[in-house]
């Protein structure tokens, strides 16, 4: 219910100009705090983008996957066989967010617990620890048709600079929601970037670069929009 509130909201909510922020600051705090709150409409803290296919084409809208390597026919197989993992597993979602999306959880959390969470004390010293590092950018992407647990290591995730070079995470997770069904996993592999030191702009438009686990020239391009979120 709360991806489909926030995705259902508009910049004209009285909210600020989007953008991600690489770094959280009093207004974008306390939007974050008070739309927790019920005090005003929520504020959009992340970017997902639907990659499940339906009738031949991308939830997420046409573009938004381009072949990076091995030529379009990479993308056309995707499409025509979305659950064929013989020539590897598929991205399901890709969710980017930042310390604003942090900071509505530990707002929920305080609200939930029946306390009030103020500015002062959400960017305090004691609260820096509950959030990512100045700068980072975390990326959520959801795989299915995994052969098995360990593949998920072979991914490779990069985004796109501007000057043409590949920005590699600077580490990187897994959310504890690995399972296998049937012969395959499904779950949620997680990297963390640091797009301003690359030359990104917080509110630039930039190309993730994936390859899967498989063997094969594949690989693809995701377009982000890092204006799309706080």
């Amino acid at each position: 219910m709360r991806k489909l509130l926030l995705l259902s909201l508009t910049a004209a909510l009285s909210a600020p100009a989007l953008a991600w922020v690489p770094k959280l600051e009093d207004t974008t705090a306390k939007n974050v705090i008070d739309g927790a709150y019920g005090r005003r409409d929520p504020v959009t803290t992340y970017q997902t983008l639907d990659l499940g296919v339906k009738d031949g084409k991308f939830a997420a809208g046409d573009g938004v996957v381009r072949a990076f390597d091995g030529g379009d026919a990479c993308v056309a197989g995707w499409l025509a066989a979305p659950t064929d993992y013989g020539k590897g597993s598929r991205l399901g979602s890709v969710t980017l967010s930042g310390q604003a999306d942090q900071l509505y959880f530990q707002a929920v959390d305080a609200r939930d617990s029946f306390k009030n969470l103020s500015v002062g004390d959400a960017l305090g010293a004691d609260s820096a620890g509950k959030r990512l590092a100045d700068g980072e950018l975390r990326v959520d992407i959801a795989v299915r048709g995994l052969p098995s647990e360990k593949a998920r290591d072979a991914y490779l995730v990069r985004l796109k600079a501007p000057d043409g070079k590949m920005v590699a995470p600077v580490r990187r997770s897994y959310v504890n929601d690995f399972k296998q069904d049937g012969a395959t996993w499904s779950g949620t592999l997680v990297y963390y970037f640091k797009p301003l030191e690359a030359g990104l702009g917080a509110s630039d438009k930039v190309e993730m670069l994936v390859r899967t686990e498989a063997d094969t020239n594949c690989a693809y391009s995701v377009a982000l929009n890092l204006g799309s979120f706080s």
